[in-house]
């Protein structure tokens, strides 16, 4: 059993258990996967479709991520929330001189339909699941915890909670992730957005996971990127 999220607000007297996940863990998972279903059904394999403004913020976002990886010799990489295999194309473009071992997960089996037709012949993997089901150098999430939907906040920070200890689990050397900041909160579609300030989860990927945190702000967005280094 891990210990309270406490600095995160999460329930009075509750933790985090892993496998016995809240009860209604599972229900917010699939709506999860309805909500990005029908984004790429209605704007196909674009940034629109991923719920991304344009290629240009997303790619930003790629940038601060991938400061995790040491790109200077080989690795293997672990997408999570892979969508429809935009970070492909941008290791292809930026890394194009390191061997990247890239699996991508997503709980969209629309998503992972595009993005298996998107890259297939260029030796890339793409699953269906909610955690990566191998161990690599380092994983990657990107904007997985920025729209809760209409889901209470206290069960959606069970999910963020959740992916960590699984993006944990599977990964040797690291992992990075992005949340919206407070100053998103101004946003008109607020009420779905999930904003933190970067403290409680640093101070819980502390706690949590024994390892490193970097803190990545100020590259142009109302957010900000973690990096878990063990």
């Amino acid at each position: 059993m891990y210990p309270v999220l406490d600095s995160v607000t999460m329930p009075e007297g509750s933790s985090y258990k892993g496998a016995n996940k809240p009860a209604d863990l599972g229900d917010l998972y699939e709506t999860i996967e309805r909500y990005y279903t029908r984004r790429v059904t209605k704007h196909g394999a674009t940034p629109l479709g991923a719920d991304w403004r344009c290629r240009a913020t997303q790619e930003l976002r790629f940038v601060q991520l991938l400061k995790i990886c040491d790109f200077s010799r080989p690795l293997s990489l672990n997408d999570v929330g892979c969508g429809y295999g935009a970070l492909v194309a941008y290791l292809a473009e930026r890394h194009a001189g390191t061997d990247v071992d890239y699996l991508g997960t997503d709980l969209s089996r629309a998503m992972i339909s595009r993005a298996k037709r998107r890259w297939r012949g260029h030796g890339r993997r793409f699953v269906v699941s909610r955690a990566a089901p191998r161990v690599a150098d380092y994983s990657v999430a990107s904007g997985i915890f920025n729209v809760k939907l209409e889901q209470p906040v206290d069960t959606w920070r069970s999910f963020v909670a959740d992916t960590l200890h699984a993006m944990h689990k599977t990964s040797r050397r690291g992992f990075a992730v992005n949340f919206m900041s407070p100053a998103a909160a101004a946003n008109e579609r607020s009420t779905m957005l999930y904003c933190t300030a970067p403290e409680p989860w640093v101070h819980y990927c502390k706690q949590q996971f024994r390892c490193s945190v970097g803190v990545i702000a100020n590259y142009g967005l109302r957010e900000f990127t973690l990096l878990i280094r063990f």
